[in-house]
């Protein structure tokens, strides 16, 4: 009897160590764009995929680091990876859940096109990061040379550079969604939506390369859970704006205006568009002046996320 109950136990054991859920921490910036996987553990998409997580709201400048140094275990924001991975960094990008830019371009209301700021000056929070890199990319899509035709001032940050077009500092800033409600408020109008016009994956998962060698079905399931939780956010449009409300802190009528922008922006597959990250791999080599040519598979490994999205009934494209 002793030994049938200890083989049992020992049985037990056995399978509660098989299905035990997995411990992660997933850095996070607390930005609209980035909802998709604290919204998968909100919604228990994690849980559901054996995944304990915890999310911790960390900017895309330390965020790299902290990865490397394993104080977290996944990052969501892209471009400051790619740029740590083209100096040798060992991490990679192994999905995608935001493939264009949540930004819009405004400007002062006597300005009515983008051809219209030819000569004039646009504010930027710092030369390098989202503002300034998609304000040009909109310019260059309307056919302004951004180092021309343009002149670029720091001005802080969205409120900031807000303030500064409202005392006819600058004439136009990009911004992201929602802060394009309170431009709209102030007498400003949208001049073009960055997310409309341009692929440049903002969001996805990032990973060091000793995690993909050691936890690939780990990652794969966290990959899978990303998609299930953006399948959701495309489809449910009241929880996901409640959901914005909570995580983000922010009232009812900017998650609705984020929401409605920006719900079928979110893919449902999780790839990784080649042509946008080729235009984050040019800038992130213009900023770092490196002059070699930079192979995808120097920044992204997509091997896991094809396994993902073939067990979801994906195909791939």
């Amino acid at each position: 009897m002793i030994k049938i109950f200890a083989f049992l136990f020992g049985s037990f054991l056995l399978y509660a160590s098989a299905h035990a859920a997995d411990g992660i921490r997933i850095g996070v910036p607390p930005a609209g764009g980035h909802i998709t996987l604290p919204l998968a553990q909100k919604k228990g998409f994690l849980k559901d995929e054996r995944v304990e997580a915890e999310i911790i709201r960390i900017a895309g400048g330390v965020a790299t680091a902290a990865l490397v140094n394993d104080e977290i275990n996944y990052f969501t924001g892209i471009t400051f990876p790619v740029r740590a991975a083209i100096q040798g960094l060992p991490i990679r990008i192994v999905a995608c859940y935001l493939p264009a830019p949540p930004f819009v371009l405004i400007a002062r209301a006597e300005i009515k096109s983008v051809q219209d700021l030819k000569g004039k000056t646009m504010g930027v929070a710092e030369i390098g990061q989202g503002p300034d890199v998609i304000g040009r990319m909109i310019l260059k899509h309307s056919g302004l040379d951004p180092d021309k035709d343009m002149k670029f001032i720091r001005a802080g940050g969205s409120e900031g550079r807000l303030a500064a077009m409202n005392q006819g500092l600058i004439a136009a800033t990009a911004v992201p969604v929602p802060w394009d409600v309170h431009a709209k408020k102030m007498g400003f109008h949208v001049l073009a939506k960055a997310y409309e016009l341009i692929s440049y994956p903002e969001v996805g998962l990032v990973v060091t390369l000793r995690k993909i060698k050691e936890r690939p079905d780990e990652i794969k399931r966290v990959i899978r859970a990303g998609i299930k939780a953006n399948r959701y956010i495309r489809t449910n449009r009241e929880p996901t704006v409640q959901f914005q409300i909570d995580w983000l802190r922010i009232d009812r009528e900017l998650a609705v205006a984020s929401y409605d922008a920006l719900s079928k922006v979110f893919n449902d597959d999780g790839s990784l568009p080649e042509q946008g990250l080729g235009l984050i791999i040019e800038e992130a080599k213009n900023l770092a002046k490196v002059r070699r040519d930079v192979a995808l598979s120097e920044v992204a490994d997509l091997s896991i996320l094809r396994d993902a999205q073939k067990e979801l009934g994906i195909k791939g494209k």
